[in-house]
């Protein structure tokens, strides 16, 4: 899941810089919006998102490499357990 969610905030990163790059051409294109302020608006959320997603994507895989270094340490303590046990 943490890997969805990298893909998530570079593709986001990526718009974020595209419309930033966006400010510079000027308006004499046409089809486009000419108003620089909502390009850097437009980038600056897409950059936040982007941030706060790779964020969560550190969190998820730092939680799931926890739960199996647990579950890991679970089966070597069954597996010393039943070692030690005698058998009849």
């Amino acid at each position: 899941m943490a890997r969805n969610l990298y893909i998530l905030a570079g593709t986001l990163l990526l718009f974020a810089l595209i419309s930033c790059g966006m400010t510079f051409v000027g308006s004499a294109q046409t089809g486009l919006p000419g108003n620089g302020s909502l390009w850097k608006t437009t980038s600056l959320f897409l950059t936040l998102g982007g941030l706060v997603i790779a964020l969560f994507g550190v969190m998820t895989a730092m939680f799931e490499q926890v739960d199996r270094r647990a579950e890991e340490r679970r089966y070597r303590e069954r597996q010393d357990e039943r070692s030690r046990k005698p058998r009849r």
